[in-house]
């Protein structure tokens, strides 16, 4: 079988310099420490296929120790059918510099086949050696991450106005037509009119050929980027520009001047000369990378923003990279934080931080839960000269434990509820038979007795009493789901004035205003009315009791715009519910009130009663502003 080719190689890419291995000291630890913290393997092999170089991760892939890595040919660890896969790369010179990516079946050290992708380049050392280097990752942990994102050009006018950078507006001849501040400072000058009057070529260009350049690239490609001069300050020191441009053109598509930025990268030259490394070989490494890979010059500057960090947090490299502080992706403090992380030994030993989660702040503003494990980068000298940090988002993950733990929520409380079902049950069954008992008897008794028998009361107490004792176990068991009331279109508007007329008499009604809102076109709901008007009744009278008698409660009802659905609410002005009773509120045997004055079965009963019902029933309160009952019901459906 055939290596599965992911994607077309580019063609004859060449690189600025060709693909060169470097191996100077400060350079080569900087990137073995980037390879180190990756989750990618990488292999380096000569062109006998003899591995000379394997990462931690190589070694975890192929389950080989490092040390039996670096004694095994790159073919020993492929099937036969990909093996030419590897030979090739050596036998095509002309393929130099250039990736190949495919599908292929690794031979683990356990013998199991794995299904794996490799990314494949030939390189060559600083003494002409050629090597070929992989790079290895388990498809089954693979994570793409792309980014879509346009960048939008912005008029000179609101360049002038936002960036710190030194931007232009010249002549095709070579004089300065407009400049900002920014500019006027970068190369020494005071004077603005003193600026606009020298000659760009003669007196800016360290070297000449550069202006030439310039205008042969923005007249071919109609724009230069990132282009490397030198410039002349007003005191003669030299300073290194990175020159972006477009022409400016008349209405007969002449280019009569340009438009641009200059970005002073001096500073960030000589740290980047400091800790350049192994070149495009490692760049492609990190670039490659699904996660977030970030480094930093000890000032704050970031020069190293790959693909994955650019996924991650929504800006492109190119609006970073010497333009943003490392301090301005994190939450305040944040960085700081991770800084003296890396310097304390508790963390993962001194220069190290081992994986731990912090937070990032998105382009759009969006605080973003990441995993990141970092480094600090040393000179010949030791001392700190950046620091580098992978990133990985949390947010996949995060939202799947987030799920589980609802899902295990809803569990126990399904649980709960139903062993409570079964209790309730089997109490109310056994309580059924001597109250019926006590109700007959004490009805005979009270029935042989004449009028005037003093008894008589006291024997109505009892009927009454057990009465009262036969209604809870009526409740209990309608908790308990061991009744199944008929199901008919019923009146909600009607049903919650029935239950209006047995309580607004009571005593606890007299000071309480009652504002009805009823929708006169509402539809009826499928339910069984003495069920929902137990319901109603319920949530008024806790209603009432939350205003101690005294406030206004308004009752509402409305239908859904697709009418499928009633609306019922209940808004009182009473006291509030704390936050931390919200959750319980529909627990059984929950309640605030005062021992012997409640159950802590209604509310309980109530949310059985509207869930049998196929409906929903939720509150929201604060402390202070009452508390609002909102029920749905679904609307009777006539059958066709």
């Amino acid at each position: 079988m055939m290596a599965k080719k992911l994607s077309s190689p580019t063609k004859k890419k060449k690189m600025n310099h060709g693909l060169t291995l470097v191996d100077r000291n400060g350079e080569a630890g900087m990137f073995q420490a980037i390879a180190e913290l990756g989750n990618d393997g990488i292999l380096v092999f000569d062109k006998n296929h003899r591995i000379e170089f394997a990462n931690r991760m190589a070694s975890e892939i192929t389950g080989f120790p490092n040390a039996a890595l670096l004694k095994m040919s790159m073919l020993s660890l492929l099937d036969n059918p990909h093996q030419s896969f590897v030979e090739d790369i050596f036998i095509h010179p002309e393929q130099y510099g250039e990736k190949t990516c495919a599908e292929v079946h690794l031979i683990t050290s356990a013998g199991e086949i794995k299904e794996a992708e490799i990314c494949i380049a030939l390189a060559k050392t600083s003494h002409g050696i050629h090597k070929g280097y992989a790079y290895l990752k388990d498809i089954t942990d693979r994570k793409k991450f792309e980014s879509d994102l346009k960048k939008s050009e912005e008029k000179l006018r609101r360049l002038f106005d936002r960036v710190r950078h030194g931007l232009f507006i010249s002549s095709k001849e070579g004089k300065f037509l407009e400049c900002n501040q920014a500019l006027l400072d970068m190369l020494g000058y005071a004077d603005k009119e003193e600026f606009l009057k020298i000659d760009i070529i003669r007196d800016l260009y360290v070297n000449p050929k550069d202006r030439e350049i310039f205008m042969e690239r923005t007249e071919r490609d109609g724009f230069v980027k990132d282009l490397e001069v030198e410039f002349h300050k007003k005191n003669g020191e030299k300073i290194t520009i990175l020159l972006t441009g477009h022409p400016i053109k008349n209405e007969k598509d002449e280019i009569i001047g340009y438009e641009g930025i200059n970005l002073d990268i001096t500073e960030r030259k000589r740290i980047e000369d400091e800790l350049r490394e192994a070149n495009e070989f490692f760049t492609n490494l990190i670039e490659s990378s699904v996660d977030g890979i970030i480094a930093a010059d000890m000032k704050g500057n970031i020069f190293i923003f790959n693909k994955g960090a650019e996924t991650l947090n929504g800006y492109k490299a190119e609006e970073v990279i010497g333009k943003m502080h490392i301090t301005q992706i994190y939450p305040p403090g944040i960085a700081k934080e991770i800084m003296h992380r890396l310097r304390s030994p508790d963390y993962g030993g001194i220069g190290k931080l081992l994986p731990c989660q912090f937070n990032v702040v998105s382009k759009e503003g969006e605080v973003i839960p990441i995993q990141i494990s970092a480094s600090l980068i040393y000179n010949r000298a030791g001392q700190e000269v950046a620091s580098v940090g992978i990133f990985t988002d949390l947010r996949p993950r995060l939202l799947m434990e987030k799920k589980l733990q609802e899902t295990y929520i809803q569990l126990v409380s399904c649980e709960k509820m139903a062993s409570l079902g079964k209790l309730a049950a089997g109490i109310a069954h056994e309580i059924n038979n001597p109250l019926g008992g006590i109700l007959i008897y004490s009805s005979l008794m009270l029935e042989d007795l004449p009028e005037e028998d003093l008894k008589r009361g006291d024997l109505a107490r009892i009927v009454q009493e057990a009465g009262r004792c036969k209604e809870i176990v009526k409740g209990l068991l309608e908790f308990a789901r061991q009744t199944e009331p008929k199901r008919e279109p019923t009146d909600i508007n009607r049903a919650i004035n029935d239950g209006l007329f047995f309580l607004v008499n009571q005593a606890l009604f007299h000071n309480i205003r009652i504002v009805k809102e009823f929708d006169s076109f509402l539809p009826f709901a499928r339910g069984n009315a003495g069920q929902l008007k137990q319901v109603f009744m319920n949530i008024i009278v806790n209603a009432a009791e939350a205003m101690h008698g005294n406030g206004t409660l308004t009752i509402r009802t409305s239908v859904s715009t697709d009418r499928k659905t009633v609306w019922i609410e209940f808004k009182d002005t009473g006291e509030g519910i704390p936050e931390e009773n919200l959750s319980r509120i529909f627990d059984p045997f929950f309640t605030t009130k005062d021992v012997g004055k409640g159950t802590g079965l209604g509310l309980a009963t109530s949310f059985g009663i509207i869930e049998e019902h196929g409906g929903k029933i939720s509150v929201r309160s604060k402390i202070g502003e009452g508390a609002t009952f909102v029920i749905e019901l679904p609307v009777h459906l006539e059958k066709s």
